[in-house]
């Protein structure tokens, strides 16, 4: 059995001990229960407001499989790109088999073309993965990798496109994309090779806790974009992530993106972004990788938000 990590749990700031003591316990308990469940566990809570900050990290820089938590570079990096003029939120987009891929509940029985604008959402509101590999292509994974660089984000790592990914996991040759008709065959469970596990040398979609909180408190901070107009729609568009609603406590607003995979006995989930209560920031990740059949995906959703909902919820009642 590999050895855990405890939870490293630290009260920062001018947080009077009689307020910051409680919540320090009770978000530790959280943590260290999430902690403890099988597999690779990895968490970072970095919180603060008037009465202080604090903060909660367990495997913090590990490497971990994301999935689609890496989405939203993808969005930065259009949003750059629309600043300087290079792309548009109105731009017409091909909707076809050429890029089709897997897990799309937007565009994936659509054809025809969609505003970018509206690939954007579907890539983070549904995690439409069809819309992921359309607005990939139209700017490039090279760009997106820039970006990531350019924010000394070393431990994430970007796909060439979801169906490369796909294609890789199932076995064919590194930077492969085998075509719209083979991914069926892949989902019935028919690789072409020897399959891979998600974290692989070739195409994974990999980051840590540390660069994504990184990322999210930088971007929300306005340090990524250069016109207050980008920010908004990053904000926007953020919001709408699926996963926001079911993690954020009741009644405040949070921006972020969720990621997962099951395969071929390879689990994933994660979560990543900032919660903002009031005068409370709380940037968050949590996620988990295990080994075993997918019937545990919910079980481990569950404990995903039972940790996580209530640890923000305490942050943002001690810290106001």
């Amino acid at each position: 059995m590999r050895r855990r990590h405890l939870p490293l749990l630290l009260a920062l700031g001018p947080a009077p001990a009689a307020l910051a003591q409680p919540a320090i316990a009770e978000i530790d308990d959280l943590v260290r229960a999430f902690a403890a469940l099988p597999g690779e566990t990895a968490v970072l809570l970095r919180a603060s407001g008037p009465r202080g900050s604090l903060q909660a990290a367990h495997r913090a820089s590990a490497p971990i499989f994301v999935g689609s938590c890496l989405k939203t570079f993808i969005l930065g990096a259009w949003l750059q790109e629309v600043e300087a003029g290079r792309l548009s939120l109105d731009e017409p987009l091909a909707v076809n088999d050429e890029h089709r891929s897997l897990i799309s509940p937007v565009l994936g029985g659509l054809t025809g073309t969609a505003p970018a604008r509206t690939v954007l959402e579907a890539m983070i509101a549904h995690s439409d993965n069809t819309a992921t590999d359309i607005a990939l292509h139209r700017i490039g994974a090279a760009r997106v990798r820039a970006l990531i660089a350019g924010m000394g984000l070393a431990g994430t790592r970007l796909p060439d496109s979801t169906r490369i990914l796909f294609s890789t996991l199932a076995g064919a040759a590194p930077g492969t994309d085998l075509g719209w008709a083979a991914m069926g065959r892949i989902a019935d469970g028919h690789p072409v090779g020897t399959p891979l596990a998600p974290i692989n040398p070739h195409q994974t979609m990999v980051s840590t806790a540390l660069d994504l909180c990184t990322w999210y408190e930088r971007v929300l901070a306005g340090q990524v974009f250069g016109e207050a107009s980008s920010l908004a729609e990053f904000k926007r568009i953020s919001a709408m992530a699926d996963a926001m609603p079911r993690i954020a406590p009741p009644d405040v607003i949070a921006y972020g993106k969720g990621g997962s995979i099951d395969w071929n006995d390879s689990q994933a989930i994660a979560v990543a972004g900032q919660m903002v209560a009031g005068p409370v920031r709380a940037t968050f990740f949590w996620g988990a990788n295990w080994s075993g059949p997918g019937d545990r995906m919910r079980e481990v959703s569950d404990r995903l938000v039972a940790s996580i909902r209530p640890a923000l919820g305490r942050a943002a009642s001690a810290l106001a």
